[in-house]
């Protein structure tokens, strides 16, 4: 069984590989290689999968599930600079670098909050309305 929770969050970034040259970067990137940024309401979607617990009927707490992802992802992300503000992300900030980002986050000390019972399945990135970035973890 899969439970599917929905975050949204406010972030900036410029699209710029250091070791292309600027027609490079300006070729690769296009528009999102703007000097000075721009902005995206990004949708997450995180999946738990695991049986439900045969006493409570969850697979997990989705209120502990909330405070995990509000700690380990929004209060980083939310109205911030990826390129500025964020300094241990990895890599050019792309929605796909993001969405391996956020499963970093994520999957840091997860068993010693979830247990084993419950697994991170899924982490899931709406971009904008065409672009989207799935990230499965199992299966």
């Amino acid at each position: 069984m899969r439970l599917t929770r929905v975050y949204r969050f406010c972030a900036s970034h410029r699209l710029h590989a250091p070791e292309l040259s600027e027609a490079e970067n300006a070729e690769m990137y296009g528009k999102c290689n703007n000097p000075y940024g721009h902005g995206h309401d990004y949708v997450l979607h995180v999946s738990v999968s695991g049986e439900p617990d045969a006493g409570t009927g969850r697979i997990v707490n989705p209120a502990l599930l909330d405070r995990y992802v509000q700690e380990r992802v929004l209060r980083i992300f939310d109205h911030r600079d990826m390129n500025q503000d964020v300094p241990d992300f990895e890599g050019v900030p792309t929605t796909e670098n993001l969405a391996y980002d956020v499963a970093r986050r994520l999957r840091a000390n997860w068993e010693g909050t979830f247990g084993r019972a419950a697994a991170l399945d899924r982490v899931f990135v709406q971009e904008t309305p065409r672009n989207t970035f799935e990230l499965r973890m199992r299966g």
